[in-house]
């Protein structure tokens, strides 16, 4: 090797190094808007109507001031993985008894799919509410992404099977995001495109954002990643919390004794 090319390649690796050094070193100081008591098991999240939505006792919530609504059903034991993208069409799987339900805005019940009567055999480890009537689905049977018709109780698979088991995953309308047990992160359109979106730092919980961004925590410090140079650590009050929840720039934090309301503007 020359040592002009010695020379540049030494001075693009202290480049890059200072790139991600600088990005890592970024603060985020989020505005603290509320908080508030709590006496819940697991907060899910809000709707762009202002309600919140939580879990106690394995009975659903939704809470807006003195208006609640209230869920529950016994006979399917624990609630997996609740979806409140649409919140005219709220999703409760209960993964023991491969079933999902879906509410409607006042928490009655429009539709119970047991995925154990499906004319394709279906057992699901991971759902979530698409378009046209569709829900997202995983089937560990064959290791594939697929979408269910619940209108027409129709079952397609739209991927190919999944190589590395599922640590994480999450989805959109468009897409299932779900990352791998080696922190490979990939996304998968209702047409079957599977896109590799790199690998993750470590992390104990994670929030995806979109394609390009999330939310992530390690040992009790959060932070903001947004491309892959730049992580920003977000100073909040609390040293120990449950769970985090971010839409629309708010970002909530859920501790056992209450939830408190930051004002987010990311960098």
């Amino acid at each position: 090797m020359s040592k002009t090319l010695r020379q540049i390649l030494v001075l693009l690796f202290i480049a890059c190094s200072s790139s991600i050094v600088f990005g890592q070193s970024q603060k985020i100081n989020p505005v603290l808007i509320s908080k508030f008591k709590t006496d819940t098991d697991e907060f899910i999240g809000y709707d762009s109507f202002g309600y919140s939505y939580q879990i106690k006792n394995n009975i659903f919530s939704k809470i807006k001031g003195r208006e609640i609504f209230e869920y529950k059903n016994v006979s399917l034991g624990n609630i997996t993985k609740v979806d409140i993208q649409n919140p005219l069409k709220i999703v409760l799987f209960y993964e023991d008894f491969n079933s999902v339900v879906l509410l409607d805005n006042q928490l009655n019940k429009m539709t119970e799919i047991n995925f154990s009567q499906n004319a394709i055999p279906i057992v699901v480890s991971a759902i979530g509410m698409s378009t046209q009537n569709q829900l997202w689905i995983f089937n560990t049977l064959n290791q594939q992404i697929g979408l269910f018709d619940y209108l027409k109780n129709e079952y397609k698979t739209v991927s190919i099977p999944l190589t590395e088991s599922i640590k994480y995953y999450q989805t959109d309308f468009n897409t299932f995001f779900w990352i791998d047990k080696k922190n490979n992160w990939f996304s998968c359109d209702i047409f079957g495109k599977i896109s590799s979106l790199g690998n993750l730092p470590d992390f104990d919980k994670i929030e995806i954002i979109s394609s390009q961004k999330y939310i992530f925590n390690k040992a009790n410090s959060l932070y903001l990643r947004e491309n892959t140079n730049t992580i920003s650590e977000i100073e909040i009050l609390e040293k120990t919390f449950d769970k985090y929840y971010y839409k629309d720039q708010i970002l909530s934090i859920f501790t056992i004794k209450e939830i408190v309301n930051y004002k987010i503007v990311t960098p």
